[in-house]
């Protein structure tokens, strides 16, 4: 009889717990989408000065405003603006000749393009449409330029023009001997195989660059005097991140090319210089280092001077990614340049005559997100070194073509951004704009709490994004979903500047969740000793740090309820949800797990390779998610691309396929002919993430077949 009581006091306070809830019906999903991007965006004015440079000292720029859009035209010699209606009142911006930058690129002349057709590579006349072809052994999978890297794949050549236009430094591309992939599009009567070579950390080799000179003027080509170079790069994934040959530089004269050879498992880059005339190689400058090398943070910094006989080399050597000053005929250090407990991510200007290094770094400002980045001076000789942009906030610099001016939008995630006109010195010329909220605001929109709490180990402050409902009920009690995106290249919040909507985060916080996005150890923009945190086991993927961040947040915010905990992520994130719901099972809840590379060896070569080095012995297999479905105790939903050519489905099968074997409840969502990000499909994973979550964290029926229509610039 007591027992038959205490059921039915129970059965009546959950009864009671979900009738104080919001109801989660159409009109809630309806508040929801008013927090999408294309329903916020339209509703801030003046955000962001993207300036276009013209030839007669002035820029002009778009703003969008209540009423649609203006035009403002500044003049840098008088400092006037002038606000036009159209673009047809616009001065006239010099247009380059015509060509597809997706299958063509162009000389710096603009007189020439080089093309790959049939695995050789072509040069075409754009007055004349003349065409020559460059060379004539090129084969399949051992043709010229070729751009593939497995996951990543193009039609363009992959080239680096010499500055007088008359040379392209490229490579004959070794393919052959890589692992294939293959994928099945969906279609009526008989399906569609796609296949294409996608090398794999089992392959004995990697694709292979046979480095070449090319003279586009006579056909004539010098093969460099080395042994192929492994695919690799200094800082992507991909050897033509910036749409050429990186990781080369030209001298003036076309004379000498420098470039950086990768090891495959990126823990050698090794500077050479070549002579075009004969191909000769010399060895000038080689990094080896435990971990990975990377040449900065979102751009390659290394630079070739010649005409001083230096060069500048990134290094994370003292643990900080920095700036050094080398001798290029000896190869010895001549000087630190930049030093400190803070890390350069990116060189914008090198001026050579007064040799300053102008240049864009993370965490040198106390007492503020170490994510901002700021814009500095320093002379070559490490002295001098000078803040640009003081305001707090994360800085976005463009510099202008003659590089005397700059324009810097800065702002906080919190904070709406103030564009800003400098000199190349840092003087202040003109606020140009303050971005207007005020419409965004009135609507009900809120901006995201920036919280801290500490790394599980408590090495470390780690930062992140907190997204509340704006009908939050302190006295209320509200599950949490974690957002994740682990990296290593990337992390959870992305950048730091303001922006009215970050994904569906807020969105999803107005059905009735908290939801938090925290970069962990293992993200890079820190130190090197956080970056390299997991390295050698990705399956770490940050989430110590999750849980002891929402563990500290719960704490601070008694209104997060830990007995009802979610998580989701897409792609590395998919992969990270999944370690989640398998090895946290008795803290995650409910997981949604998307595109993700569950399993490293069915994922490109480079991607594992450079934060876990190469296969040896189990390293690999031990780190694969399937190995773990067995623990599965909460609700997980998988989701992939049927034709997901970056992280190929069968990543997800094999989870499948075990979970199945462990005879575990889960769900499955596959869009049959989706990539990696989902196109078309994109709408329907957001309905059935939200509805996943409403479902199995809050206890209510989500409204039925919802639909979330995108809205190009707020306009249907």
């Amino acid at each position: 009889m007591i027992k038959n009581i205490l059921s039915l006091c129970a059965i009546f306070l959950f009864a009671v717990s979900i009738s104080a809830q919001d109801k989660i019906d159409t009109e809630a999903y309806q508040n929801a989408e008013k927090m999408l991007s294309w329903n916020t965006s339209s509703l801030v004015d003046r955000m962001y000065v993207r300036a276009n440079w013209t030839d007669d000292g002035k820029f002009w720029y778009k703003n969008l405003v209540k009423d649609g859009s203006e035009y403002v035209v500044y003049d840098l010699i008088t400092k006037e603006k002038e606000t036009f209606d159209s673009v047809d009142d616009m001065p006239e911006t010099p247009e380059g000749p015509k060509y597809n930058r997706r299958k063509e690129s162009i000389s710096p002349d603009g007189k020439k393009v080089v093309f790959i057709k049939d695995w050789n590579l072509y040069v075409g006349d754009l007055s004349s449409g003349a065409e020559k072809q460059l060379t004539t052994d090129g084969i399949e999978n051992f043709g010229y330029a070729t751009d593939n890297a497995g996951w990543r794949k193009g039609d363009g050549p992959v080239v680096k023009w010499s500055p007088d236009s008359k040379k392209v430094a490229t490579f004959q591309q070794d393919q052959r001997h890589v692992s294939d992939m293959y994928l099945v599009k969906t279609t009526v009567g008989e399906p569609e195989l796609q296949s294409w070579k996608y090398p794999l950390p089992q392959d004995e080799k990697v694709i292979q660059i046979h480095r070449v000179i090319i003279n586009v003027d006579n056909g004539e080509m010098v093969r460099l005097k080395m042994d192929p170079d492994p695919r690799r790069g200094t800082q992507c994934d991909d050897i033509s991140c910036s749409g050429e040959f990186d990781d080369n530089e030209w001298n003036a004269d076309g004379t000498k090319l420098a470039f950086v050879s990768t090891s495959r498992d990126h823990k050698i880059a090794h500077l050479k210089i070549a002579d075009a005339k004969t191909g000769e190689v010399r060895s000038v400058h080689k990094e080896v280092v435990e971990t990975q090398y990377e040449s900065g943070q979102g751009t390659i910094n290394w630079e070739y001077m010649p005409e001083t006989n230096e060069f500048i080399w990134y290094s994370e050597k003292d643990n900080w990614g920095h700036l050094y000053l080398y001798d290029l005929a000896t190869g010895k250090l001549k000087n630190q340049i930049t030093s400190g407990d803070f890390v350069v991510t990116k060189v914008e200007k090198i001026d050579r005559k007064n040799r300053k290094i102008y240049f864009e770094a993370n965490g040198r400002e106390e007492g503020v997100d170490p994510y901002f980045s700021h814009f500095y001076v320093v002379d070559f000789s490490g002295k001098n070194l000078k803040l640009l942009t003081p305001e707090v906030g994360h800085h976005s610099v463009s510099v202008s073509p003659d590089r005397q001016f700059f324009i810097d939008n800065y702002s906080q995630p919190d904070v709406p951004p103030v564009s800003v006109l400098r000199k190349i010195d840092g003087t202040l010329v003109e606020t140009l704009e303050k971005a207007d909220i005020s419409r965004l605001v009135a609507s009900g929109w809120k901006a995201p709490t920036p919280v801290k709490v500490k790394s599980e180990d408590g090495k470390f402050d780690l930062y992140g994004l907190m997204f509340t409902p704006t009908h939050l009920n302190e006295n209320k009690k509200y599950p949490i979903v974690n957002y994740i995106y682990p990296g290593p290249q990337g992390g959870s919040v992305g950048r730091r500047s303001f922006s009215p909507s970050r994904g569906d985060h807020q969105a999803l916080a107005e059905l009735g969740f908290i939801v938090v996005a925290i970069d962990g150890t293992c993200n890079p923009g820190r130190s090197k000793a956080f970056h390299d945190a997991c390295y050698g086991d990705m399956s770490v993927n940050t989430l110590p740090d999750q849980v002891s961040a929402m563990q500290q947040l719960a704490e601070k915010y008694p209104y997060i309820d830990l007995d009802r905990v979610g998580i989701w992520g897409h792609s590395g994130g998919g992969f990270a949800t999944a370690a989640a719901m398998f090895d946290y099972p008795e803290f995650f809840d409910v997981g949604i797990s998307e595109s993700g590379n569950h399993d490293n060896r069915n994922y490109e070569d480079d991607w594992g390779e450079r934060y876990v080095g190469l296969e040896v012995g189990d390293n690999y297999e031990k780190q694969a998610n399937q190995l773990k479905a067995g623990n599965l105790q909460g609700k997980l939903l998988l989701a992939h691309g049927g034709l997901d050519d970056n992280v190929p489905p069968y990543n997800t099968h094999l989870v499948v396929d075990a979970l199945i074997k462990a005879n575990k409840d889960f769900d499955l969502l596959i869009f049959p002919n989706a990539r990696h990000g989902f196109g078309a499909d994109t709408m329907y994973m957001m309905r059935k993430r939200w509805d996943y979550f409403v479902k199995n964290l809050l206890n209510q029926d989500p409204p039925k077949e919802y639909k979330i229509v995108y809205k190009r610039d707020g306009r249907a």
